[in-house]
């Protein structure tokens, strides 16, 4: 099995337990945003330039908290697991319009998502496993849902 390495970011909603995922260009998996570093990148300038490249957002390198580092398999890549270090953000971007979030790059599409219960995946929507089984289990253990 590779490996993929990523830095991904948690976003959550001022006002309801929801967290903005994202689905690339050509799938069906919603993830939290971020990617994969360029070389000599640390994972936290890794998910500042990808949230820069996917939401058009800057991050306040002083409002990002590490949630931890998790594997699961890749959504996307058959017989790959990915690795990812997560970031929480303290509040919002001033940027964001969390009611029209915009996207760029190869996002396809934005949402924000239920937290407790994430909705089922289904034929057309998947969420990938990584948030699913790893990040949304890591914020209901020890990350207060209104930080």
């Amino acid at each position: 099995m590779n490996d993929i390495h990523v830095s991904a970011l948690v976003l959550l909603h001022p006002e309801r337990p929801e967290l903005l995922m994202v689905r690339k260009a050509g799938t069906t998996s919603f993830m939290l945003p971020g990617g994969k570093p360029e070389p000599g990148e640390s994972a936290e300038e890794t998910v500042i330039r990808e949230i820069a490249e996917e939401l058009g957002l800057r991050l306040d390198r002083q409002r990002l908290t590490s949630l931890g580092r998790f594997s699961a398999a890749a959504a996307n890549e058959a017989d790959h697991r990915v690795i990812g270090d997560v970031f929480c953000y303290e509040g919002l971007p001033a940027e964001l319009d969390v009611d029209d979030t915009a996207h760029l790059a190869e996002i396809a599409e934005v949402g924000w998502f239920p937290i407790d219960p994430l909705p089922a995946d289904d034929e057309n929507r998947q969420f990938a496993p990584l948030t699913r089984n790893e990040v949304i289990p890591a914020l209901q253990a020890g990350w207060t849902l209104t930080e």
